[in-house]
């Protein structure tokens, strides 16, 4: 009686680690948003360890037209870099934000986790509702943990939609000013009589950023 529960849990063996692999990048290729590896373990059988058949999978497509790249905590099976421009008939006009979005955004990636008084600060002028309310709509942003300060203001910070759009791993991989260019976020020019903030700021490393703070 007293053995029923340890014998439970070993009736069933765990698949192979090929097998794995297989059921890792069955998931990951029908997914359309990155997986995390709790998410993998949770469809797997018993037993399976989704992190080492991850690993494995990643290995096995070096090299190849597809990678298995990991996105901020999640996993997703992305085109090769160098193969982008076969994609590019397939690609969908990208909508311009505004330049108070693009601020807004280029604030948050960079001085994350901020509430919206830090950004009108950084800014130098106020930010509408209008404009934070567009980057959560298209899941670039999202709150984050309440300051414990006077009135707890909210906080924002970027998300895994955000860090996949660029094919960032992490936030602190971040695009600078060519990237959202690249994107179709920026205009190929910055618009006349504007002046760049940041002065005494290290050029080579804030050069292509401190035109994303520009006052308008």
């Amino acid at each position: 009686m007293t053995d029923a529960p340890e014998e439970t849990g070993t009736l069933f063996e765990a698949p192979p680690l090929a097998e794995q692999e297989r059921m890792v990048e069955a998931v990951l290729f029908a997914s359309a948003e990155p997986v995390t590896i709790g998410d993998l373990e949770a469809r797997m059988p018993h037993g399976s360890n989704a992190a080492q058949a991850v690993e494995s999978l990643q290995k096995r497509y070096e090299g190849r037209g597809v990678r298995v790249v990991r996105v901020g905590e999640a996993w997703a099976i992305r085109t090769a870099p160098d193969l982008g421009f076969l994609m590019q008939k397939e690609t969908v006009e990208t909508r311009k934000l505004s330049r108070a979005a693009i601020e807004t955004l280029a604030i948050v990636a960079y001085h994350q986790p901020c509430t919206r008084a830090e950004i009108e600060e950084i800014r130098g002028v106020s930010v509408s509702r209008g404009t934070i309310d567009q980057l959560l709509e298209m899941e670039w942003i999202r709150l984050g943990r309440r300051r414990m300060t006077p009135g707890r203001p909210v906080t924002f910070v970027v998300t895994p939609e955000f860090l996949d759009h660029f094919g960032l791993e992490n936030a602190r991989d971040l695009p600078g000013l060519k990237e959202l260019r690249a994107a179709g976020l920026l205009e190929n020019r910055p618009p006349p009589g504007t002046v760049p903030l940041g002065e005494g700021q290290d050029q080579d490393e804030d050069e292509d950023q401190t035109e994303l703070f520009e006052e308008e």
